[in-house]
């Protein structure tokens, strides 16, 4: 699998990422033995970027993740890991209850507690390194600050270029669910990448205009989550959701177009969802949430399948795409016009 190195740093990240939300019990259980069949699958597959974060099933993706990579050569991968969330012990933690509310299906025997400061910044990679049993990581981002501006930019991001300076992680960012805020840490910060989910698919382009082309002036690079918008793009119809929520018919409707129309092509929806990102120059990476070992090989699969350049002209003149958008090509295809 191809591998690109994060903004002027020298840290690498394969093509393809393992997003490790989804073993942190997202929504549904994942039993341990489940979780590790899948973190194999992805190492078997070529996949050598984990990203996880505390906020991941209160701490229990990193556990996974870090009961995994024990197990494999240090210098053979690059993690990465989010600050922002502190996890303290719950005030009721033997009550039985769980962390449903935040998406989660564990036991609730931590609670988050947002923290953006310089001291809580460190204190929360010192807290990761301990769950995961791992003496360092590659990569820590920022995670979510989007109601924390004025902390994150004032006292979070410096305690972030501090770390990198003295060496306890090679690279730093910011990971969001938006545009807007990260093209002010491109613009006004030293950040080498900048994790963007959601706001870069068939869907939603969002990013384009402003984040896409701060990051290629100023060599930051843009690592894409969530180009299946959290699963209307996986698998559109009835019950799907857009962005953890229901998704509203419209967007179905879209969806199922982009899907006729990949089918038409001889690809998949899944594959054009995976191509997408990488028409953009600024895009290093694209990170996949998945739970199961069967996940990882169709994830895989239709990564490395390759989507015709006649689809994104088409997609262009039936509307799927506005005329400005860029999009991959295929080994020996020029530009779509």
């Amino acid at each position: 699998m191809r591998t690109r190195t994060l903004g002027r740093t020298r840290v690498p990240v394969t093509a393809l990422g393992f997003g490790a939300a989804a073993i942190g019990n997202l929504y549904t259980p994942v039993v341990d033995d489940e979780a590790h069949a899948a973190l194999e699958a992805a190492w078997d597959a070529g996949i050598r970027y984990f990203d996880t974060a505390p906020h991941y099933g209160l701490g229990v993706s990193e556990r996974r993740v870090g009961a995994f990579l024990r197990t494999r050569p240090a210098a053979e991968y690059t993690l990465s890991t989010k600050a922002g969330r502190i996890l303290e012990p719950a005030d009721d933690a033997g009550a039985g209850g769980d962390d449903s509310a935040d998406g989660f299906a564990t036991p609730a025997a931590h609670r988050r507690v947002w923290d953006f400061s310089a001291a809580g910044v460190r204190r929360s990679l010192e807290d990761s390194l301990e769950r995961l049993g791992l003496d360092r990581v590659d990569v820590v981002y920022l995670h979510d600050p989007d109601d924390h501006a004025e902390q994150a930019f004032g006292e979070a991001y410096p305690e972030l270029e501090r770390m990198r300076a003295e060496g306890l992680v090679d690279a730093i960012g910011a990971g969001m669910n938006q545009a807007g805020m990260l093209t002010r840490f491109v613009r006004d910060t030293d950040v080498d990448v900048v994790l963007c989910a959601g706001r870069y698919s068939l869907l939603d382009q969002r990013a384009l205009h402003a984040l896409l082309p701060a990051a290629a002036e100023r060599g930051v690079s843009v690592v894409v989550g969530g180009v299946f918008n959290s699963g209307l793009l996986a698998d559109p119809g009835q019950g799907a959701t857009f962005d953890y929520d229901i998704a509203p018919a419209d967007l179905v409707e879209r969806a199922l177009a982009w899907q006729a129309l990949a089918r038409r092509h001889g690809t998949t929806l899944r594959a054009a969802a995976l191509a997408f990102p990488y028409g953009h120059e600024a895009v290093t990476g694209v990170l996949v949430g998945t739970r199961s070992a069967a996940e990882v090989h169709d994830t895989a699969r239709q990564f490395a399948s390759s989507v015709p350049a006649d689809l994104w002209r088409e997609a262009r003149a039936e509307k799927l795409l506005p005329a400005d958008v860029p999009t991959p090509t295929a080994p020996g295809e020029e530009q779509p016009a």
